[in-house]
């Protein structure tokens, strides 16, 4: 580890809520003997982080916390985003404005101590930019065209261009034949769904009127982008492990924890 990033000064805080439509009461569903969102805030106690909090809209969550000796914060169960759910924790932790916050999703409980570092240390190192967070390399052309599957364009400095559903960015010269299609060069960026924010951006960051392209692509981070806020982007070459959305995704977590 470099002495940069031995240095670092932040705090994890993780969203939890309890409600989930594919999932229901998926922060406190079993991961081999643990609840989820204790394995997620294990997985961040590895990190550099000086602090790690759990933000939580249910007593359950935080009762489960406690048992397992994880900070946690009962916030409003109206919040309409987890951003809206950190500003809350921001403000009931008094954490100045200045202070780095990653955001750490509960459903990952593969999360990469080491990633949340180095989303951390991108928005150290970016002083112009509000916010950054982490991509990867597609590596198929299923991933490039899924629209699940998030991509990302940076410019030449690490700083997101745009973010889309769509395949981006795309190739006038590509073949028009589907099954002949190839990724451009160089490879398009997957988003990886971490973010770092100073304290002070969290508690504006809800107060900003939600942008058109934020509605068309169901991507918040848009809202960043459309009112002029820089967000830095870390390329990793690692993908990240598989996050918790459905009872599948759980059975898949389990058996590579279990292997």
């Amino acid at each position: 580890m470099s002495e940069t990033t031995s240095q670092l000064d932040f705090t994890v805080l993780i969203p939890a809520r309890l409600a989930s439509t594919r999932l229901p009461n998926k922060p406190l569903a079993d991961v081999v003997g643990l609840p989820m969102i204790v394995r997620v805030a294990r997985q961040a106690q590895r990190s550099r982080a000086q602090q790690v909090v759990v933000a939580a809209d249910d007593v359950r969550i935080v009762n489960a916390c406690a048992e397992h000796g994880i900070q946690a914060l009962l916030t409003r169960q109206d919040h309409p985003s987890g951003s809206d759910r950190l500003a809350e924790a921001c403000q009931q932790l008094g954490l100045p404005a200045d202070r780095v916050v990653v955001n750490v999703q509960g459903d990952e409980p593969l999360i990469a101590p080491e990633l949340i570092d180095q989303v951390a240390l991108a928005l150290t190192q970016c002083p112009q930019a509000s916010m950054s967070t982490a991509a990867h390399a597609i590596t198929s052309c299923a991933d490039f065209t899924n629209p699940n599957v998030v991509k990302v364009v940076t410019d030449a400095r690490g700083i997101a261009l745009y973010f889309s559903r769509a395949p981006i960015p795309w190739w006038r010269d590509g073949p028009a034949d589907p099954l002949l299609m190839q990724l451009p060069d160089p490879a398009p960026l997957r988003h990886v769904g971490i973010y770092a924010y100073r304290a002070g951006f969290l508690s504006l960051f809800p107060q900003l009127p939600v942008a058109p392209i934020e509605t068309v692509e169901s991507l918040e981070q848009l809202r960043a982008l459309w009112h002029g806020h820089a967000i830095a982007v870390h390329i990793t070459d690692k993908a990240p492990g598989p996050g918790v959305d459905t009872p599948e995704d759980l059975d898949r977590v389990r058996a590579l924890l279990m292997a």
